[in-house]
């Protein structure tokens, strides 16, 4: 559901972190105000602010008081477009509450739908976002998918239907459908069956070149093939994950965290089938039935700066985790971004099973 007014992202200070999901996602403004009853602004919460939550321990259940900014940017009534470009990028926010004297919320302010009229008054215009206008995505397709055999015999994992359509095919169109326009492919198993199928993208709404990934490269080995130097952050993520996760909310993360390189990260659950027992020395002190255990997992998709590609070793085979890796050994700071979103790796037969049924309730609205 689009915004129809700013007032469409207020919730009330009983609120939990999945109401404030559900307001950011319908609003589609990825903030949500906390008012009173006086429409008095108490605080705000962005999706940033909910994913720093869950890295910190937050459940999805927790109030809304314990995440929100109680000092947020706020604009006066008569604030001038000019200072109010400042101002965001100055405290790198894209969303911005006008408040009155009393502080009352009047309006929103979005960068991504500021213009300034003859005036130098602040007006608005819908507009794709604009951390999405020079980031290219970067898509690796070469594996062979031999957990998938036979289904992989003959077709290339990203290519095998879910939806009743290529796998890549959905990666591809969420992307465009959030306003990402140009497309590397690293391909090498069955390369021919993607290029055939997807050509230079045109039929998807997208700018497709390829990367022959003549030898195996690892997850980030093919990236230094890229031949040409990007300008802005690229996204990389792996070929058989189906996700909706929003990327511009990936890219912002990202931005204001101030990495070199960001990996986006999954909860994963798993119960211990007995009981844990806990001892101080020769005495035993607790006893934790099949207790549950969480852990983040890599869930490869990643936002790299353009520098890190001069970390990358020409021609060898080199894994992202060994990016990661000596990112954090020349002392750049490597971020992680926690997906709560609906997200499927599909390495098994098993698990594509579960894509194909899961596959119309999240993405066939």
């Amino acid at each position: 559901m689009p915004l129809k007014t700013f007032k469409d992202t207020f919730l009330k200070m009983d609120a939990n972190i999945v109401d404030a999901l559900r307001v950011i996602d319908q609003a589609a403004m990825q903030i949500v105000l906390i008012v009173d009853a006086d429409e008095k602004l108490l605080g705000t919460i962005t999706d940033g602010d909910i994913r720093r939550a869950i890295l910190a321990g937050k459940t999805l259940n927790t109030s809304v008081t314990e995440v929100m900014n109680k000092s947020p940017v706020t604009l006066g009534e008569n604030t001038l477009g000019e200072d109010v470009l400042s101002l965001m990028a100055e405290k790198k926010v894209h969303q911005i509450p006008v408040v009155n004297i009393e502080g009352k919320v009047l309006d929103l302010k979005n960068i991504s739908q500021v213009v300034i009229d003859s005036n130098g008054r602040v007006s608005n215009i819908q507009k794709r976002s604009l951390s999405v206008d020079k980031t290219k995505v970067f898509l690796m397709l070469g594996g062979e998918g031999k957990r998938l055999r036979p289904l992989t015999e003959k077709t290339p994992k990203p290519m095998l239907p879910v939806g009743g359509k290529p796998l890549l095919e959905t990666i591809v169109s969420n992307f465009v459908d959030q306003g990402f326009e140009e497309f590397y492919f690293s391909i090498n198993y069955k390369a021919d069956v993607i290029k055939n199928f997807f050509g230079d993208g045109e039929k998807v709404g997208a700018k497709i070149s390829y990367i022959d990934e003549v030898n195996k490269m690892g997850t980030a080995g093919s990236l230094g093939l890229l031949p040409e130097r990007i300008e802005a952050p690229m996204i990389v993520m792996n070929g058989d994950l189906l996700t909706n996760v929003n990327f511009a909310n990936v890219l912002d993360f990202h931005s204001q965290n101030s990495a070199l390189a960001t990996m986006c990260v999954r909860e994963y659950v798993y119960n211990i089938p007995y009981g844990i027992v806990e001892n101080d020395g020769v005495q035993l002190s607790s006893i934790i039935e099949k207790p549950a255990q969480s852990h983040f997992i890599n869930a490869g998709i990643y936002v790299l700066e353009p520098e890190v590609l001069s970390l990358i070793p020409q021609n060898q085979y080199f894994d992202m985790p060994q990016l990661f890796e000596k990112i954090r050994e020349t002392g750049g700071a490597a971020g992680v971004f926690p997906i709560h979103e609906y997200w499927r790796d599909i390495g098994k037969v098993e698990d594509l099973e579960r894509a194909r049924a899961e596959y119309e309730s999240v993405f066939v609205r």
